[in-house]
């Protein structure tokens, strides 16, 4: 006999919004007249979705993984798909879901070298099996102290990478973010280092948690979540999971990740959330779980996935690797 032990990431079936009950909700916040109940729960929305809806997303068959279900209020697909970190496309949240619907993503090609057996330029179908997706309700953390709840749709990163069969030597992957100025307005104005790179230790990109993302809510990804690949690790920062990925590289030295090297006063190589310590211009004792930006509760060390991956920190001054 299996006995599954639950831990902190479990939560019923029953608890995420179908896609019935989203879509009938949206036409209700649509028609509806400003009452208390419209505002409370669509008032902090920016944009609508009509370029989400001009994407024509296909839905996508995914298998409940009853082991990766975070125990929260599971997001709309309103609030996840229109309040968004994507600064190739805008600083304002309300600016990926307003700008991103132009981005192109088929035909979609990922170059993969560096220390690997199986260097090469992959599509989407090559790296991914999409007879295999799985939907897991994961937190999602921002750096900034707002987090949501997402259901997102793909296959253990792990999976992807053995594909590519690292070399033992290969201690870090590196993840590189599509630039494509014709169709990202917001690359001249976002005052970053293009293009994005992100990075992991490999035991990290390996850990069973650890998500190549190519679905949300039952959908293919929308262009403003990270289209048509990203990456999901739910117990660091939001800006740890790079977005439309077109280059996996396999190294021995660590990445200079976009925001340590924009800011290393602020931005460390790991962003693992921790509330004990601070960014040097706000607490993250506390996070608000959005669309309700009256309430905050305690943030949650590794936003409550320690249980799971605490261990590969063991013996690491973590307010020294933050």
């Amino acid at each position: 006999m299996v006995i599954k032990v639950k831990t902190s990431a479990d939560i019923p079936y029953s608890e995420v919004t179908p896609e019935a009950i989203y879509r009938s909700r949206r036409e209700f916040l649509r028609t509806a007249a400003a009452g208390a109940a419209g505002v409370a729960a669509g008032s902090w929305l920016v944009g609508g979705d009509a370029g989400l809806d001009a994407q024509g997303l296909a839905a996508l068959t995914a298998t409940r993984n009853p082991q990766f279900v975070a125990a929260d209020r599971v997001n709309t697909f309103e609030e996840i798909t229109t309040y968004n970190n994507y600064y190739e496309f805008g600083t304002r949240k309300s600016d990926p879901a307003r700008n991103a619907g132009r981005l192109t993503v088929k035909p979609w090609t990922v170059k993969v070298d560096g220390m690997c057996a199986k260097p090469g330029s992959y599509s989407v179908e090559d790296l991914v099996n999409f007879n295999a997706l799985e939907e897991r309700v994961y937190r999602h953390r921002c750096v900034e102290g707002w987090s949501m709840v997402m259901p997102f749709i793909g296959v253990p990163l792990s999976a992807v990478l053995s594909k590519l069969q690292p070399q033992p030597g290969a201690k870090f992957v590196e993840f590189e973010t599509l630039v494509r100025p014709s169709e990202m307005p917001g690359l001249g104005s976002a005052g970053l280092e293009w293009p994005y790179i992100e990075g992991l230790r490999m035991d990290e990109a390996m850990h069973p948690l650890t998500m190549m993302v190519v679905g949300l809510y039952g959908k293919v990804l929308p262009n403003q979540n990270g289209a048509p690949l990203r990456i999901h690790v739910p117990w660091k920062y939001g800006f740890k999971s790079g977005k439309s990925i077109v280059h996996i590289k396999f190294t021995d030295k660590q990445p200079r990740n976009t925001w340590q090297v924009q800011t290393p006063s602020e931005y460390g190589f790991y962003a693992n959330v921790n509330p004990n310590v601070p960014h040097p211009r706000w607490s993250q004792a506390r996070e608000q779980r959005l669309p309700d930006y009256t309430k905050s509760t305690p943030t949650q060390m590794f936003n409550g996935y320690g249980d799971q991956v605490a261990s590969l920190y063991a013996g690491m001054d973590l307010k020294v690797n933050y």
